[in-house]
């Protein structure tokens, strides 16, 4: 059986089809869902992208690889010493050294590599074809790459094919050719015009005076499906048409890549599998068009799988799961190892006694435009998050967040304040997760940390004089104001007396 994976940048499950969502943005997706398996809750355990290929492909937390964010040491994994193995732990103990161990022909099209500099994560695949534009090509330029390669290779080998498409990502881009879609639908009831009034007053990078950065650029947005400032409704449907838009492309073009395997009668042979490297904020937290926190729509993302003749791999499951956690069942199922190194545990006896499996909590990470962890977990019924935020990013944070998703789905309630007892139990939960990667790690190194020590997130060092002075010319002198008490200048290191 091949395997066919699908990674989509930026990919919010709930604007799928078949995860409720009232446009119709993924035919081709949803089809495959229909004949498969849904996963509501697989969360990125590190976000945002440089982290989260890092941990998925190593099945490690980023706390044990070192790599939290996007610049700045901890953006390249920890030195293994003098006990590193030949080709290093990124190969040795990685997923495609698993998969190529299990006979499979390991390729990735994708310009992920390059756009992050992220050269350990080519380790195990036996092919690498780079689209070239560092993230920037269009859906139809990468499965131009993979109808190419599955009409070279499709019959000749047992393969496992990587194909990254960015499309939903920043800058919204689907070619003008093809069209407005979504421009007689609504956009999703939450976003009402007083929600967007609160948000519009308030500030961070990507709120809604600002919401490709820090400020914006003289003249407005050059993307016309992202205008910049969101200043009215008719803006903010511009955004979630924009980012709904280029799912719908990158759907379409998977619908091709689908139609060549049934050409080459290897649709049946192959498992397809439908994923993200993370979700994407449209709104919530005041985050526009960007992946910046730990939170519910940034960590949780679709995993579609539709595994020919496999009964027990069809319906929805609702357990807890890291996205490592499917990758350690893939190889369980196929019949190989899981390194034992990893962090990722399969479930793959849960599926085939028809069970959720999962875990109890998840701890989820961010370091690349906040410093912050997320638990997510169960109580009683319902599902909560709590974000404990080390550097806000110059956001609108607290330094504790609880947020009970089964009521508040979009995050607007922090009950933070009056459920003491729910921010004690997930403080646990953490201190618990952080003990477990303390005693398994070659290091004792939290990278966070490091993150602190060498001036915040990567995405904000040195924003925030510029950003005051935005702020105040935009009549927020409030926020201004907050933002300098929370982040002095810092003391004058201590001369030393020698």
């Amino acid at each position: 059986m091949n395997v066919l994976y699908i990674d989509i940048d930026s990919l919010r499950r709930d604007h799928l089809g078949c995860y409720g969502y009232h446009r119709n943005t993924s035919p081709i997706i949803d089809s495959l869902a229909r004949d498969g398996i849904r996963f509501e809750n697989v969360y990125v355990s590190d976000v945002p992208c440089h982290p989260s290929r890092t941990a998925l492909w190593s099945g490690r937390h980023g706390m044990r690889t070192g790599v939290v964010g996007h610049g700045g040491t901890a953006c390249e994994p920890f030195r293994e010493g003098p006990e590193r193995a030949w080709a290093g732990t990124f190969y040795e103990e990685g997923w495609m050294r698993a998969m190529r161990d299990l006979g499979y022909h390991t390729t990735t099209i994708s310009s992920f590599g390059e756009r992050h500099g992220c050269w350990h994560w080519y380790a195990g695949f036996n092919e690498i074809i780079n689209p070239g534009k560092a993230g920037m090509e269009n859906a139809d330029e990468v499965s131009a790459l993979a109808l190419d390669w599955l009409k070279r290779n499709g019959s000749a080998k047992k393969w496992f094919l990587h194909v990254n498409v960015w499309d939903p990502h920043t800058p919204y881009r689907a070619p003008d050719a093809f069209g407005d879609p979504f421009a007689g639908e609504p956009t999703p009831d939450w976003m009402t015009g007083a929600v967007f009034e609160k948000f519009h007053a308030g500030y961070g990078p990507h709120s809604p005076q600002e919401p490709s950065g820090f400020d914006v650029a003289p003249g407005g947005s050059k993307w016309r499906r992202m205008p910049a400032p969101i200043a009215d409704m008719a803006d903010v449907k511009g955004w979630f048409d924009g980012y709904d838009t280029g799912i719908l492309y990158a759907d379409h073009h998977l619908g091709l890549i689908i139609e060549e395997l049934k050409r080459q009668d290897l649709f049946d042979k192959t498992i397809i599998v439908i994923g993200a490297d993370h979700g994407e904020n449209l709104g919530e937290l005041n985050i526009w068009g960007d992946h910046q926190t730990a939170d519910e729509f940034t960590c949780n993302v679709p995993l579609v799988i539709r595994w020919p003749g496999a009964e027990d791999l069809r319906g929805v499951n609702n357990g807890l799961h890291y996205h490592f956690d499917w990758a350690a069942t893939l190889i369980d199922r196929l019949g190989g190892t899981v390194p034992a190194p990893w962090d990722g545990r399969s479930f793959a006896a849960a599926l085939e006694s028809k069970a959720d499996g999962g875990r109890e909590f998840l701890v989820l990470s961010q370091g690349a435009w906040a410093v912050q962890r997320g638990v997510r977990f169960r109580l009683d019924g319902a599902d909560w998050l709590m974000l404990r935020t080390y550097h806000d990013g110059y956001k609108d944070f607290g330094p504790v967040s609880l947020f009970n998703l089964s009521k508040d789905p979009h995050e607007q309630d922090d009950l933070s304040a009056s459920h003491p007892q729910l921010v004690a139990h997930a403080n646990r939960l953490l201190e618990d997760w952080r003990t477990e990667m303390a005693v398994k790690s070659d290091t004792d190194v939290d990278p966070l940390v490091t993150v602190m020590r060498e001036g915040g997130p990567f995405h904000c060092r040195g924003e925030l004089p510029g950003y005051l002075e935005r702020l105040r010319a935009t009549g927020r002198e409030a926020a201004a104001t907050v933002l300098e008490q929370r982040h002095p200048a810092p003391l004058p290191r201590r001369k030393s007396l020698n």
